[in-house]
């Protein structure tokens, strides 16, 4: 038997378990139903960037799913059906008879190089679609899924550290550390721990020759393809090698580097721990740690209000921690927040840290750590 419990509520006596309304029942089938909608054009954003597409009807202007593809140089049927998704998502508008495609000016500011593109950020959507598999099996019996599951990750960080720290790097960045540019002018040894590609390292050293600078990744691919950008540079003053380092704290060259970096890395090491102390080691008495963070609470309560904080904890479960488990790691996750990051940082030996926001950054921290 139901009672009325309370507005729109029931409770079943026998099992003591509040029933939902119809009302709220409804409510939630509509915002699931727009759930799937938003991850369903997410994937198609993903292709429009990947294939050119929405570079190329912003070029040729409204135009049909023909002439489009014939501009893109891809096949008329696919591009016809992502017109479709593009449409009912939003993104792009047609004529009464759906034979006339157009790009909004507002919209291409965001999807192409008319402006600062954010396209590329949904291929992370279709990087957790690509290892949910393997995510599922590490659910039901734990470890995690390797770096080499994620042939994309590279380069889907080359487009993001691009807009973060790579063009921003000279006006935004270096300023957070008075004298650093005077220091890097002069010359110093830098090391970037995580550097990837190295896009920012290779910046540094174009502008700054009378300074080293090295660069450690894990990744094999990266790292070949760094030093194959610094030769055709014709950098002498920079070198990247591929380093584990996990046992960092222990084979760290002590005080070998006046300034060193970490641009959104250290989150996803195997032991953070063990690298910010192998940081602390490597680092000269006077010199200078610059570390770039997803910008946080370690209190996922205080992350509710998080203008991308779904989008970042589905990172952090599907990449960033599950990289770190699959190494034996601490799997912190890029949702680690900025209390354990101090308490990380403090625990390897650093006594000031001050912490900054960009406002071209909405998603992370700048911490200048010193000794």
């Amino acid at each position: 038997m139901l009672i009325t419990h309370q507005p729109h509520t029931t409770m079943c006596i026998a099992c003591d378990i509040q029933q939902p309304s119809a009302e709220a029942t409804n409510a939630f089938a509509n915002r699931f139903l727009e759930i799937l909608n938003h991850g369903a054009l997410a994937s198609m954003v993903s292709i429009g960037h990947r294939t050119g597409l929405f570079e190329a009807l912003r070029a040729v202007g409204p135009a049909t799913s023909s002439q489009l593809a014939q501009a893109a140089e891809l096949n008329e049927r696919y591009v016809r059906e992502w017109l479709g998704v593009m449409t009912c998502g939003g993104i792009v508008e047609c004529d009464d008879k759906g034979k006339i495609y157009h790009l909004p000016p507002a919209h291409a500011a965001l999807l192409t190089s008319a402006g600062d593109s954010i396209a590329h950020l949904s291929g992370y959507i279709t990087m957790v679609g690509s290892v949910e598999d393997q995510l599922v099996e590490c659910f039901r019996k734990g470890g995690g899924v390797p770096y080499s599951a994620y042939p994309r990750f590279h380069d889907l960080m080359v487009l993001d550290s691009k807009q973060s720290v790579v063009d921003p790097l000279f006006d935004h960045v270096l300023p957070l550390i008075p004298g650093i540019t005077l220091a890097l002018h002069n010359g110093i040894d830098v090391l970037d721990v995580g550097c990837g590609r190295g896009k920012a390292l290779l910046k540094m050293a174009e502008r700054f020759p009378n300074s080293q600078f090295t660069g450690w990744d894990l990744g094999e691919k990266p790292i070949r393809e760094a030093n194959e950008e610094a030769a055709a540079l014709g950098l002498t003053n920079i070198a990247f090698a591929r380093r584990d380092l996990s046992d960092f704290h222990q084979d760290a060259p002590e005080q070998a580097f006046d300034f060193i970096t970490a641009f959104d890395a250290i989150h996803d090491q195997a032991r953070p721990d063990h690298v910010l102390a192998g940081i602390h080691r490597a680092l000269s008495p006077d010199g200078v740690f610059l570390m770039q963070d997803i910008g946080s609470s370690s209190n996922v309560a205080e992350n509710k209000d998080h203008p991308i904080g779904t989008l970042l904890y589905t990172i952090s479960c599907s990449h960033c921690m599950t990289v770190s488990l699959a190494q034996g790691g601490l799997g912190v996750g890029a949702m680690w927040g900025e209390e354990m990051t101090r308490e990380f940082i403090h625990n390897a030996g650093f006594g000031e840290i001050e912490r900054h926001q960009l406002d071209h950054d909405l998603q992370n921290y700048y911490y200048v750590i010193r000794r």
